[in-house]
């Protein structure tokens, strides 16, 4: 798909680290301009070198997702900048683990709002602008746990439950407008999150890999490609619909040996 997203503009949220940076990478290097926002100013500083040593063109935003108005005000300022929004992203993710007796509704309402309430926000946002033009797309990045119960993950599996049915109805009401609505389901990805809980519990780690049909974690430029597909002309059909991308994981019933 080299050259396929010349010309256009993309916005990834959480796009300065794992599966965002490598989807804002693999799409800079094929063509499109890419937006990209983050909490932590050195992280996106590292991500925009690196995309624009290969000669991609980036933007870099600090902002936290949960913040609406300065989300919605960097949709609104890229659309008005580049007089178009061809796709969007919805990377960004919050997680908290913590058996449900002694989660927090701090700890609830921070994993909501960042996924689920900032892609409300900026879906919205951004669907103004695509059906101004009459074409868009728009991926979000859901997980595993919001298809599959995960203990200590409450809150994260609900959000993400939510951000699946979402897309759904986003799907529904974007079609007659040419927006197309999808969401991948990533599974276990080799992520920094991923190597910090490995760092702290290797052995459980190691039982979570070895359950996954294919015997390894996913890297995050393999979630990217599959973004990339559901974002491009080749998913000119796909709406609706909600991707595993996790080795098999989402398709396994558990079965003791």
């Amino acid at each position: 798909m080299t050259g396929t997203f010349e010309g256009q503009v993309a916005i990834i949220t959480g796009g300065s680290d794992g599966i965002g940076l490598a989807t804002a990478t693999l799409l800079a290097r094929r063509g499109a301009q890419v937006i990209i926002c983050g909490r932590r100013q050195a992280l996106l500083d590292n991500a925009r070198a690196q995309i624009m040593t290969e000669g991609g063109a980036v933007e870099t935003v600090q902002l936290d997702v949960a913040d609406d108005r300065a989300l919605t005000a960097m949709i609104e300022t890229t659309v008005q900048k580049y007089g178009r929004l061809d796709m969007l992203v919805n990377n960004a993710m919050s997680t908290h683990y913590a058996p449900i007796s002694k989660l927090t509704l701090d700890h609830w309402r921070k994993d909501f709002a960042v996924n689920a309430d900032a892609v409300f926000i900026s879906t919205k946002a951004a669907m103004r602008a695509m059906a101004a033009q009459g074409k868009g797309s728009i991926v979000n990045i859901a997980s595993t746990c919001g298809i599959r119960a995960a203990t200590n993950m409450a809150s994260y599996s609900a959000s993400k439950a939510a951000l699946i049915h979402f897309t759904a109805v986003a799907a529904m009401e974007g079609g007659r407008q040419g927006i197309r609505v999808n969401a991948i389901i990533p599974g276990q990805v080799q992520t920094s999150s991923t190597e910090e809980f490995t760092a702290r519990a290797p052995d459980v780690a190691a039982r979570t890999t070895d359950a996954i049909p294919m015997g390894r974690g996913g890297r995050p430029d393999e979630l990217a490609e599959a973004i990339l597909f559901m974002l491009s002309d080749a998913a000119s059909y796909i709406t609706g619909t909600a991707l595993p991308v996790d080795g098999g994981k989402a398709a396994q019933l558990y079965m003791p040996s």
